[in-house]
C-alpha cells in the first residue's frame, strides 16, 4: 500500500438502515443472505445519493461477503453511483440502436444546454449527465432514464428542452 493510500473503514449504518437491510435479507434462505447485496446497495444509494467505498465495505460486512464481491456489483451496474451526483441524474442510452436514432446527439444536446461535459454535473449540483448502456427500449430511441426510475422515450431536442424545464421547476418546488 502506498503512503498516499487512504485506509477505508466500513460505514456504520443507522438502525433504520439496518432494519431495511434485514427486511431484504429475510427474503432469502439464511445461508444465501448475500443475495440481498443489490437491494442493500440500492438502500444505501436511496439514503445517501451514492455508494461510497465505506458503504461498500459496510454492506460487505453486514452480509458476510468479501468486499471485492460487493465492489464488483457496484461497478458492474450503472444504476449505482460511485461518486456524488446531482439532484437529477440523466442517463442517456448511447448504445448502437439508440445511437443510430440520435442517442449520442441527444446526450450532446443536453451537455450543451447544461454547459457541462457528458459525465459531469452542473455547478449548482442540480443535474448529472451520463451515458448508459441499453435500457431495453430500442424501438423508442433515443431513450433516457431520470434518477434511475423514470424512462423517457423519443427524446427529440424539444422534448429534452421540456424535460430540463420540468426538472428546473421541480427543483424550485423542492421536488425530488
Amino acid at each position: 500500500m502506498s503512503a498516499q493510500a487512504k485506509l477505508v473503514q466500513p460505514m456504520q449504518f443507522a438502525p433504520a438502515t439496518l432494519e431495511r437491510f434485514a427486511r431484504e435479507v429475510a427474503k432469502y434462505p439464511a445461508d444465501q443472505k448475500q443475495s440481498a447485496v443489490m437491494a442493500c446497495l440500492a438502500i444505501v444509494q436511496q439514503e445517501q445519493g451514492w455508494v461510497s467505498a465505506e458503504a461498500e465495505l459496510g454492506v460487505a460486512q453486514y452480509l458476510g461477503m468479501p468486499a471485492v464481491a460487493v465492489r464488483e456489483v457496484t461497478t458492474f451496474y450503472n444504476m449505482y453511483n460511485q461518486r456524488p451526483v446531482g439532484k437529477f441524474k440523466l442517463n442517456v442510452c448511447t448504445n448502437l440502436p439508440c445511437q443510430l436514432r440520435g442517442g449520442q446527439a441527444a446526450a450532446e444536446h443536453l451537455a450543451q444546454r447544461l454547459g457541462i461535459e457528458i459525465g459531469g454535473t452542473t455547478p449548482d449540483g442540480l443535474v448529472t449527465l451520463q451515458e448508459c448502456e441499453c435500457l431495453g427500449a430500442c424501438a423508442d430511441a433515443p431513450v433516457m432514464l431520470v434518477n434511475d426510475r423514470q424512462m423517457c422515450s423519443f427524446m427529440s431536442n424539444d422534448r429534452l428542452d421540456a424535460l430540463l424545464a420540468d426538472l428546473e421547476a421541480a427543483a424550485k418546488q423542492g421536488v425530488k
